[in-house]
């Protein structure tokens, strides 16, 4: 080894020294020994599975340099302080004098004269104000480019040799923003106090890949207990759902996760979220519950709902508080098509609280026997090779023609509002082009399978895949 190295572990934690995260060597030797004894430690959560190495530099000086978006000024602003390294809220508090701020405009960005200016409030002028004004007027074109929502550089340091380095950084893409970025190669665009569970990145890549809506997953608890009072909770908006969450803790349960299914989802969407929660193991009930007045048609998540239900042969007890739009017709959905289920499933609308509701849920509980509920497993329907099918936006729908000529009712067609469908010779194929189907003009409702298969032959199943889930 040509120089003296740090060893710093890679976990998105602040007091890494302080924890032990950080080990200094001189020798090969040393450095193996160092990264051995950081990399498997945990550090608040995270497991360290990565060190970086970098040359142990002679330091003269540190500084702190970061991005945050305000607030108040509702615009980009820039932080400097002349003294850097950890704690840098406390050295704000302590030694304001020795911290600066700047908004950036939107439109020019940071200037060289803006940046000289709060170089000069702190007393920084010269050869070093030069050389630290290039580096901020950098650092916010970086951030801009890459639509940071806050960013920094800690320390910032001005070695004896008079050079300017980042010798460390920590920066967060806009989750929004993260797939214009491909080339940072960010596996899952949610920001966690810890590693995201496999659970949560294939629930980020239902998000990724469908604009309807949106959908948001978190794990409360990696993995629930068997025996513990643990819920898998479905939202619909942040207050609604903060709400209903309250309301389940009331009554004593503990939550497995949170998600939220809002902005007016697909039931694709919804249907999608629901397997996920129910691929949980252990928990013992299904709560879904969130905002009373939602703008969107509630029975779209209600198909959502019972395909998941269906497919998962639901043996727990749900309960569904599903108030908004159509809230009648999404209830009666529910209540109709979940009958034949192990599980029980009772639906409410807005004018239902989600206190009585949890109240419902714990009624139900108290009185399930899990000793007769097997754990929930995904059943797929296998169709025909032959089977007549197309592609939608997400998915895929298969109709079996053979059991369409047994059919009376044939109730596909008239369930399907976007009009896709028609019949030909007694079948239902597409009204319209394949390729105007797969980009949208089939909107995946999931009415006609519903139709089909409670009022129907069973004829038709639509395939929505979710990479990564185990589909048994």
């Amino acid at each position: 080894m040509a120089r003296p190295v740090v060893i710093k572990a890679q976990a998105w934690v602040t007091d890494r020294a302080q924890s032990g995260g950080i080990g200094f060597a001189d020798t090969a030797d040393q450095a193996y020994q160092q990264s051995a004894r950081i990399l498997g430690m945990h550090l608040k959560g995270f497991t360290v599975e990565q060190v970086l190495v970098e040359e142990r530099l002679k330091i003269e000086q540190e500084y702190f340099l970061g991005l945050i978006i305000d607030d108040v000024s509702q615009a980009p602003m820039l932080i400097f302080s002349s003294m850097g390294g950890s704690d840098i809220e406390e050295i704000a508090v302590e030694h304001p004098d020795r911290v600066a701020r700047c908004t950036a405009d939107i439109a020019s960005g940071v200037q060289t004269p803006q940046a000289e200016g709060l170089l000069e409030n702190l007393g920084i002028r010269g050869k070093l104000q030069h050389q630290l004004c290039d580096v901020l007027v950098k650092f916010y074109r970086f951030c801009r480019q890459y639509e940071m929502r806050s960013a920094e550089i800690n320390p910032l340091v001005l070695t004896a040799t008079g050079q300017i380095v980042a010798a460390d950084c920590h920066a967060v893409v806009d989750d929004y923003a993260v797939f214009r970025h491909p080339e940072l190669d960010i596996e899952i665009a949610r920001e966690f106090d810890r590693p995201p569970t496999e659970l949560e990145k294939i629930a980020y890549q239902v998000e990724a890949k469908d604009h309807r809506g949106t959908f948001y997953f978190f794990q409360m608890v990696p993995q629930p207990l068997p025996g513990e009072t643990y819920v898998g909770f479905h939202g619909a908006g942040g207050g609604g759902s903060m709400m209903s969450m309250d309301a389940l803790l009331g009554q004593g349960f503990a939550i497995a996760n949170y998600c939220d299914t809002s902005g007016n989802p697909s039931a694709a969407k919804v249907y999608r979220a629901a397997k996920i929660i129910l691929s949980q193991k252990n928990i013992m009930a299904y709560f879904a519950s969130g905002s009373g007045v939602a703008s969107q048609e509630q029975f779209h998540s209600a198909r959502g709902l019972v395909k998941a239900f269906c497919e998962a042969d639901l043996s727990i007890p749900a309960v569904i508080r599903i108030g908004g739009n159509s809230e009648e017709k999404a209830i009666e959905i529910l209540t109709t098509f979940t009958r034949h289920l192990p599980g029980d499933v009772e639906a409410y609308g807005r004018d239902t609280s989600a206190v009585y509701c949890a109240q419902r849920l714990k009624a139900m509980v108290s009185k399930w026997d899990y000793r007769q509920s097997p754990q929930i497993q995904s059943k797929f329907k296998k169709a025909p090779m032959d089977s007549y099918w197309f592609d939608t936006l997400t998915g895929c729908i298969v109709i079996d023609h053979t059991r369409c000529a047994d059919c009376i009712e044939k109730p596909c067609v008239e369930s399907c509002a976007a009009r896709i469908l028609k019949f030909e010779a007694g079948k239902p194929v597409l009204s319209i082009s394949p390729a105007e189907a797969r980009k949208g003009r089939c909107t995946e409702c999931l009415a006609c399978e519903l139709a089909c298969k409670f009022h129907g032959n069973r004829a038709i199943f639509i395939e929505l895949p979710i990479p990564g889930l185990d589909q048994g």
